[in-house]
């Protein structure tokens, strides 16, 4: 169990790390742009969708280290009102449809990804990048988030984490 934890653990923090580097990517992409377009006034032609597909990549890449953080909105009100056994089952009933939801995310990308593959889709650009590439963000990173909210959960039921990071002191 705690090998299977701290592997999740592991990739969301990877996942993060290549978010981080996909939004720098996107950055310097932009000045790059700005350079090329404004200062040596030639056309610009990969640096749009270059910048749309890191920002993708970045979301959902993200996703699996913004779970693993609890970086997501929470809104904690109820679960200070409650004993530990209403916060752990609220938390467990969060996270179980949270993990549902990922799952049908994770399924639809990978079907839209097969499509793009298989039909050779391209962008309809002068770059003209194939759009399997930000097309497989979304099941690989919605997919890792749900195996971040299965650590979660395992988690929450063996006891290795409290709900909400509350404890029985924070009740009001």
């Amino acid at each position: 169990m705690t090998v299977f934890l701290k592997s999740v653990r592991g990739l969301s923090r990877l996942c993060g790390a290549i978010a981080a580097v996909l939004l720098i990517a996107a950055v310097l992409a932009v000045c790059h742009l700005v350079f090329v377009r404004y200062i040596l006034g030639v056309s610009a032609i990969w640096q749009h969708e270059f910048v749309t597909f890191s920002l993708i990549g970045a979301t959902f890449f993200g996703g699996p280290y913004l779970v693993l953080s609890h970086g997501h909105v929470n809104v904690d009100l109820l679960p200070m009102y409650l004993g530990r056994r209403g916060r752990l089952a609220l938390a467990l009933l969060a996270s179980v449809l949270s993990f549902a939801f990922c799952l049908i995310i994770a399924w639809t990308g990978f079907e839209w990804w097969a499509e793009a593959w298989s039909n050779g889709w391209r962008a309809e650009t002068v770059w003209a990048p194939p759009l399997w590439i930000p097309y497989l963000a979304m099941p690989i990173g919605v997919g890792l988030m749900a195996l971040q909210y299965v650590a979660d959960i395992l988690a929450l039921i063996t006891g290795r984490t409290t709900p909400f990071g509350l404890s029985d002191g924070d009740i009001l």
